[in-house]
């Protein structure tokens, strides 16, 4: 199915200016996202709109980044960081909490072995400090056996808030500058982005919202610095391989300055 939606064979990174083709679209490889974000917005409002519950829609929520997942590998994205749990998701009703937490450890339990002959590199980032010993060895395992994969770096955002974050790598590099570490002239930029929870992936390219709603709240602030936004009604149950290509279509054909001036 892949190859028929992205024109065959996966291109290495000989083919560059490769073309790939998604129900009539093209996408040039050289002009690629190299690091997707996605609020994924939208699972109640698709159950509601269907007259199911919202646990119905979160469990079709989870079908759909599987598919993604596997769409954005075969595009050639590097990097694909989802929003599954916010820090702020805890005031959810504590039912609705509980689920979530359950669908989690049963998308780990039933995906992993399947990510890993993908060649996915999994990650979680945020806090994990209101994660039962049960979850945090199934995240602990699904990192440590995905660890050396070459393929596309997922990193599944569960308890994480940006302004967190941000607050945890600021504290982290003043303990280290306190210890006589590091001097306060020599933080910078490299230094910040390797304490934050994605060191080592490049920033966001691209980052894409659903289900309508024309907010960040509150994810990848400082890797979103320069990041083109796109956000789309459809909600996430609802986004397809299709619509995924074509916000990235809609990505290569913006002209990113970077606080420049276009050439010419």
């Amino acid at each position: 199915m892949w190859r028929k939606l992205f024109g065959g064979e996966k291109t290495d990174s000989a083919d560059d200016a490769a073309e790939l083709h998604s129900s009539g679209l093209a996408l040039n490889r050289a002009s690629m996202p190299r690091h997707v974000a996605i609020v994924m917005d939208g699972n109640g409002r698709w159950a509601k709109a269907q007259g199911k519950s919202r646990s119905t829609g979160h469990e079709a929520g989870a079908r759909t980044l599987k598919r993604i997942v596997r769409a954005a590998s075969e595009m050639g994205v590097e990097v694909l960081t989802v929003y599954a749990f916010s820090t702020e998701n805890w005031k959810r009703p504590q039912r609705e909490v509980d689920f979530l937490l359950r669908l989690f450890d049963s998308f780990l339990e039933k995906e992993i072995t399947e990510m890993h002959e993908q060649d996915v590199r999994m990650r979680f980032i945020g806090r994990r400090d209101r994660f039962t010993e049960r979850f945090l060895h199934r995240m602990e395992d699904a990192e440590a056996r995905t660890a050396n994969n070459t393929g596309i770096h997922f990193n599944l955002a569960a308890n994480y808030g940006s302004q967190d974050e941000i607050l945890r790598a600021v504290r982290s590099i003043a303990e280290r500058a306190a210890a006589g570490e590091l001097a306060p002239e020599e933080i910078d930029e490299a230094i910040f982005s390797d304490a934050l929870d994605t060191a080592g992936d490049p920033p966001v390219d691209l980052f894409i919202r659903t289900s309508g709603d024309l907010r960040l709240s509150n994810f990848l602030l400082w890797q979103s610095a320069y990041a083109e936004l796109y956000f789309t009604d459809t909600n996430w149950p609802d986004f397809t391989p299709e619509e995924l290509a074509a916000a990235i279509e809609d990505f290569t054909g913006r002209n990113r300055r970077f606080g420049g001036l276009s050439e010419g």
